[in-house]
């Protein structure tokens, strides 16, 4: 009775601790609907939340033993408990976080089941499938050694594919319902018909609760992307429209220069040179700023650099450039907005908090290599960036567009089987773009 009671109570507490490490692995978070798990914060919480939940899930199993409740209590208390510390320290999803619970538990039972009936017909031990027996601990430690090892498998994989995740379980799921199905035609087992028919029933559940479970999964990242494309939009309409305010000074600058040259022609030649000085003064404002003005021969990456350029030289930051941009590519102003525009408007926010003016600084680097285009922003900063759950996330706390910024630009360069890198070094913030590009006639 003794050994039955501490098996209990530690198979629990392990399988409450995995099933908590597959929710980590499986559900985002739902403030900022995250799936990148990697920081030290997300570290803490998973083990704070495995160890309450092993705690949890040890007296579970203990006070149901003593008091002799049936396995359906177990897991149903064990279920809720696992959704509580889900929310509590995961911060995931409730609901979802219940749904995987109870389906977690249901399927370890059904496994349970299988192992041990297939043990008893392999092994002709007639006592099987019954619990309380030592063929029948052998089995469950079995299973959730079993779970154990999976666990510790994929705390070891840091990107995990989806599809190839869904075909596994999918292929359990359907193996284990014909296993089920099989077993209404062996005689080595006293198995009753109510006792085949329940686990057949859930063999089918379990099957559809894979189902929904990546229906849902799949509605969730379409519902991310269309918000991500939302605030996408959001971001290049604001550059777009200063990009047109931009082309109609430079179209007023360039339509009043003949005007310009014909005034000072008018000074000149009747030796009003004091005249035609004060008037080349007025003009040297303009002058001088195109004299500054980066030039790439791409319209969009133009009005990006030297209007972030102007508002870094505002705001005391120096803004260091080196442009090597190639022409007449399949990159869409869009996606380059998307990537360049982000990083520099990180680079401002980050740079400008900077207390001494001599380290306000920008380094902006774009360089062709062959038919893959590199774009790094590096800047300086005081506030550490915060690891989350989603990757880097913003330290602003005025809301608005703030956190979109890295998932756009990682959506844009996606399109060319490229990434978004970032790091932060030596008090310097790194994000580096890597794009493949093909050329296009004009």
């Amino acid at each position: 009775m003794i050994l039955f009671f501490i098996s209990g109570i530690l198979a629990g507490g392990l399988r409450s601790a995995v099933c908590l490490f597959l929710i980590f692995r499986l559900l985002p978070v739902k403030e900022n609907g995250g799936d990148d798990r990697s920081g030290p914060q997300d570290t803490r919480l998973l083990r704070n939340g495995m160890i309450t939940g092993t705690a949890g899930g040890m007296a579970i199993s203990g006070l149901l033993f003593w008091a002799g409740l049936p396995d359906f209590c177990r897991m149903a208390l064990e279920a809720v408990w696992i959704s509580i510390c889900a929310r509590r320290w995961l911060k995931t999803d409730a609901r979802m976080s219940l749904f995987v619970g109870v389906f977690y538990e249901i399927g370890v039972s059904f496994w349970q089941f299988l192992l041990m009936a297939g043990m008893g017909i392999l092994f002709c031990l007639p006592e099987l499938p019954d619990q309380e027996s030592m063929a029948g601990q052998g089995a469950i430690w079995l299973i959730h050694l079993f779970l154990a090892g999976g666990a510790a498998v994929l705390s070891r994989k840091q990107d995990v594919d989806g599809k190839a995740a869904f075909r596994g379980v999918s292929f359990a799921s359907v193996a284990g319902f014909i296993a089920v199905i099989t077993l209404s035609e062996q005689t080595a087992l006293a198995l009753t018909d109510d006792l085949l028919t329940m686990w057949t029933v859930l063999a089918v559940v379990l099957m559809m609760s894979v189902l929904v479970f990546a229906l849902n999964r799949q509605y969730e990242m379409e519902k991310e992307l269309a918000d991500l494309k939302s605030q996408q939009a959001q971001l290049l309409e604001r550059d777009y429209t200063r990009l047109s305010q931009a082309y109609a000074v430079n179209a007023k600058l360039f339509h009043d220069f003949h005007n310009h040259i014909g005034v000072l022609r008018q000074f000149l030649s009747r030796g009003k040179y004091t005249e035609a000085v004060q008037y080349l003064d007025e003009l040297q404002s303009p002058v001088r700023e195109m004299a500054d003005t980066i030039w790439t021969g791409d319209e969009t990456a133009d009005y990006l650099i030297n209007s972030k350029a102007a508002a870094a030289a505002s705001l005391g930051i120096r803004l260091q450039a080196a442009v090597e941009f190639p022409r007449h590519t399949n990159i869409k102003s869009a996606d380059l907005c998307a990537i360049l525009g982000n990083f520099l408007d990180n680079a401002l926010e980050a740079a400008k908090q900077v207390t001494e003016p001599e380290q306000r600084i920008i380094r902006l680097t774009i360089r062709r290599i062959n038919q893959m285009l590199v774009i790094k922003v590096e800047n300086a900063f005081t506030v550490l960036p915060v690891q989350g759950s989603g990757g880097l996330e913003t330290t602003k706390t005025e809301g608005g567009l703030h956190g979109w910024g890295l998932k756009s630009a990682r959506t844009a360069a996606e399109k060319y089987d490229g990434m978004v890198q970032t790091t932060f070094t030596d008090g310097m913030f790194r994000a580096v773009a890597t794009l493949s590009f093909n050329g296009v006639e004009t």
